[in-house]
């Protein structure tokens, strides 16, 4: 592991660098997420370089076992990039979590404050203080209503007519 990590260029050394319990501590949600972002996209260029060159070599050795023994510092490279973005989705997944319970916390508590006390009703015993208003369907005094009730009913005659005559 200390071999591969010696040969890692520069860039590639500070990213596996800052991906470090100590590193990532102080790292707030979006932080977390723009650095899985890059350390995955690392990790996904040595996986395809991993693989084009097996592929190359596979042709060029005549055995799939010839070839990924040529191609070990690729696997190695894709296994130290692999190991880093567990660490920041782990440190990510902690930081969600706590977000969450934190905007859980923060909801319920203007839930609390905004909803009325039952004791500042009153003692109504259960029962509705007003008697509300009468309802009256005022539908059924339209021409369109009457027309439409008509239409029903000469329908339903009319079934019954041709039902009556078989």
């Amino acid at each position: 592991m200390k071999k591969i990590l010696n040969s890692l260029s520069e860039e590639e050394f500070v990213l596996i660098r800052e991906t470090k319990k100590a590193q990532m501590a102080d790292l707030d949600e979006d932080k977390l997420i723009t650095l899985h972002t890059r350390i995955r996209r690392a990790r996904n260029k040595h996986v395809k370089l991993y693989r084009q060159e097996g592929a190359v070599k596979v042709a060029d050795k005549g055995a799939r076992g010839a070839g990924k023994a040529a191609n070990t510092r690729n696997a190695d490279k894709v296994e130290v990039f692999e190991a880093a973005l567990s660490r920041v989705s782990g440190q990510l997944a902690t930081a969600a979590r706590a977000s969450a319970r934190e905007l859980k916390d923060e909801r319920l508590a203007r839930a609390r404050s905004d909803s009325p006390s039952f004791s500042e009703l009153g003692d109504s015993n259960g029962k509705v203080g007003s008697s509300g208003k009468a309802r009256a369907d005022a539908t059924r005094k339209s021409s369109g209503r009457k027309k439409f009730e008509a239409s029903t009913i000469a329908a339903g005659a009319r079934r019954h007519a041709k039902k009556d005559k078989r």
